[in-house]
């Protein structure tokens, strides 16, 4: 992946940290998150609701071996792929809700839309 950021993680760490970011997305509908983070999330949410809505199980497959729960996987395929079946790309969308009381981190919502 070309251009990835790195999050001041190491590769397997930040594989992970995605992996979970994208499951708890698609769960729950929306996720809050630094800016960064987000972002990286965005990418492969996209990709993955995608890859849903092309059904077949090749694809399932695919986010099966990406996402981390099994039954996350099965409510993409049955409601996600029907909601976002005459939509073009852009599925998610990041709302910035100002930083972080810590360490001043811009932290975001991002969510389905």
């Amino acid at each position: 992946m070309a251009g990835q950021r790195k999050l001041g993680r190491e590769s397997a760490h930040r594989e992970m940290l995605l992996r979970n970011l994208v499951t708890s997305l698609i769960q729950n509908g929306r996720i809050e998150t630094t800016e960064a983070k987000a972002k990286e999330a965005k990418r492969m949410a996209e990709k993955m609701i995608t890859l849903a809505k092309k059904g077949d199980l090749h694809a399932r497959r695919q986010v099966l071996a990406y996402m981390t729960d099994k039954s996350t996987v099965n409510r993409m395929f049955a409601e996600l792929a029907e909601k976002y079946q005459d939509r073009n790309g852009g599925y998610t969308r990041i709302v910035k809700i100002g930083p972080r009381r810590g360490d001043a981190a811009e932290m975001v919502i991002l969510e389905l839309v």
